[in-house]
């Protein structure tokens, strides 16, 4: 609508007059049905004359485009343009939270948060948001503080436990609080996953250490494979499950034995546990562990005998071969190992696996000898000297460790080697044999449940390639020795995450969820385990039964990265929001084995 108004004033000597002249006019689009044909689209004004209202034609607008059209209607009405669905709203900050979701609302679930503290507190979350942030995407004490921190946010977690402002600084003082609470948090999860009469699993490995000047670095056996380099030792204490309980560090040259000592101690006197039984491989529980530290606390024990020692049995009698023509375990007792059973046990297909590997290196070290005897024999420039063929020679021998399976003899001008077939066949003969000593009476444990016991610290092994792989343990920049305690200790409790994770979505991972079909299918403890059939389907097909696609944990977890925070801005300066991804089906189910929802942190 339009007014328009005019004011004037009448001159006369007499008086003077005020007048005011008003004139509406209403400008408007009108579409005027046409029979047979369009609508004839006019603009149109209204307008009153004379106090009546009347109309009249100022255009034809029917050749117009039609988005024209409308959006000239709307000016007329006084309404802001007509925006395109792209133009109705921007999306300011779009940040990957699935993940986060999954991870923190497991731990929010399993009590990790007061299991840290019971109070509430800005360092708490700091700690809470590096267990996560470990399990999500492993990095560096820097690049953590990177992704948390709002304008370089990588995810949705900083935002959701308030620690959106945090540097590195932040997390490093984190961390030493975290670290004045282990013996607490570790008193805890005893609590809640050991009890007396139970099984302990322990085991050590390594890990390979920057820099050089943190007091526990040093060059010692390479567990991880990673050799020549400054490295750490570390013990993990787990449940009969594998779930991690306790993890403690020592300098690099520790031997595994040495490590014993702080565990009875744990166990005995932080736990209160009074009856234990701590499974341990044959390298851990020695003759003299068990005899010096085991034995006094009172503590049982499941462990494996030495290739000495199973030789030693076999040269004595005590241990007859031809018992397992018919059988593959088989229970003994020898004055050497008082109050224990030995369980001896044939595995054939760990026997073919050691003969051919054995074959393989024999015929390695074989090529290699045979290329120095020919330096020896050449015409030009032969290889002499008593030492240099030595030399030469022990290279070869200790890089395959086939010294024991060679008769040598050298001279100064001459090199001849050949195979020992008598100790060769001795060594063949206890292939596939292991014994495991146990203190545990029958009646407490059996012979089957002793293999299977023993052959539950490859939970542990697990955990040690997990730290060495998802959550990427390494490399250790650490320099202050309880910096690199702190760094352990969280990388086991974000282990301690996953583990239950990885158990929650087993149904959907590539991993065996039918449990008991597949001890089913194992003939007896001895023999490899074996898959279900569940299992095989699910890994042939990468589907499960119902079409669901089938994950790793890793592939799975950024498959819910793709659940994201919109952080949205509609037009007209209309309040922002947030509006988070709806989940596909798979993302749903996976959301569901865990109980959590993907909108932790904004329902």
């Amino acid at each position: 609508m339009y007014r328009f108004y005019m004011s004037g004033v009448s001159y006369s000597n007499v008086a003077i007059y005020h007048w005011l002249v008003w004139y509406e006019v209403d400008m408007y689009v009108a579409r005027i049905p046409n029979r047979g044909s369009p609508p004839a689209i006019l603009l149109r004004e209204s307008y009153r004359d004379g106090g009546k209202v009347k109309n009249r034609t100022l255009a034809n607008l029917s050749h117009w485009p039609e988005h024209k059209v409308d959006a000239l209607a709307r000016t007329l009405k006084g309404l802001p343009p007509k925006l395109e669905l792209g133009e109705a709203f921007e999306i300011t900050r779009s940040l990957p939270h699935g993940h986060v979701a999954a991870v923190l609302g497991t731990a929010r679930a399993l009590g990790i948060e007061q299991l840290i503290d019971p109070a509430p507190s800005r360092r708490r979350d700091l700690v809470c948001a590096m267990l996560v942030a470990q399990v999500i995407a492993p990095g560096s004490k820097l690049a953590f503080a990177r992704g948390l921190r709002t304008e370089t946010a990588t995810s949705s977690l900083g935002e959701l436990l308030g620690v959106a402002s945090c540097d590195e600084d932040d997390l490093y003082a984190a961390m030493d609080w975290a670290l004045e609470r282990k013996e607490a948090i570790e008193n805890t999860l005893a609590a809640r996953h050991l009890s007396n009469g139970t099984l302990v699993l322990y085991d050590v490995s390594s890990a390979a250490f920057e820099g050089r000047t943190c007091p526990l670095g040093a060059i010692g056996h390479p567990r991880d494979g990673v050799k020549g380099r400054l490295q750490i030792v570390y013990g993990l204490l787990c449940s009969p499950a594998g779930i991690p309980i306790a993890i403690e560090v020592f300098e690099g040259n520790t031997a595994d034995p040495n490590t014993l000592a702080t565990q009875i101690t744990k166990l005995k006197t932080r736990f209160g546990l009074a009856r234990v039984c701590l499974v341990g491989d044959r390298g851990m529980l020695t003759n003299a562990r068990i005899r010096d530290e085991l034995r006094p606390a009172e503590l049982d024990w499941i462990s494996a005998l030495r290739a000495p020692q199973i030789k030693a049995l076999v040269e004595e009698g005590a241990l007859q071969l031809s018992l397992f023509d018919t059988q593959d375990l088989v229970e003994i007792a020898h004055p050497d190992y008082p109050g224990e059973r030995l369980v001896c046990c044939h595995n054939p297909a760990l026997a073919d696996e050691r003969a051919r590997k054995r074959g393989e290196l024999l015929a390695a070290t074989e090529k290699d000898l045979e290329k120095i005897a020919a330096a020896t024999r050449r015409p030009t420039r032969p290889l002499r000297g008593r030492d240099k063929i030595a030399l030469r020679v022990g290279k070869v021998i200790n890089h395959y460790k086939m010294a024991k399976h060679f008769t040598i003899e050298i001279t100064d001008e001459a090199f001849t080697f050949t195979r020992n077939h008598e100790d060769i066949a001795a060594e063949a003969a206890l292939d596939g044999i292991y014994v495991l000593r146990t203190s545990l009476p029958t009646d407490t444990l059996t012979d089957d449940d002793v293999v299977l016991r023993y052959k539950s610290l490859a939970d542990v092994e697990r955990f040690f390639r997990c730290l060495n792989g998802e959550l990427d343990v390494r490399p250790i920049r650490h320099r202050l020795a309880d910096r690199v305690r702190a760094h352990m200790f969280l990388r086991m409790l974000s282990y301690y995450i996953s583990w239950h994770m990885k158990a929650a979505l087993a149904p959907i991972l590539f991993v065996d969820n039918d449990k008991p079909a597949a001890a089913a299918k194992r003939a007896n403890p001895v023999a490899p385990a074996q898959r279900s059939d569940e299992a095989l389907t699910k890994a042939g097909r990468k589907r499960t039964d119902d079409s669901t696609p089938v994950h790793s944990f890793t592939s799975l977890l950024a498959d819910l990265a793709t659940i994201c925070t919109n952080q949205i801005q509609p037009a007209d300066d209309l309040p922002a929001f947030t509006k988070i991804t709806t989940p596909t089906p798979l993302q749903r189910r996976a959301f569901e084995l865990l109980a959590v929802s993907h909108r932790v942190g904004y329902t």
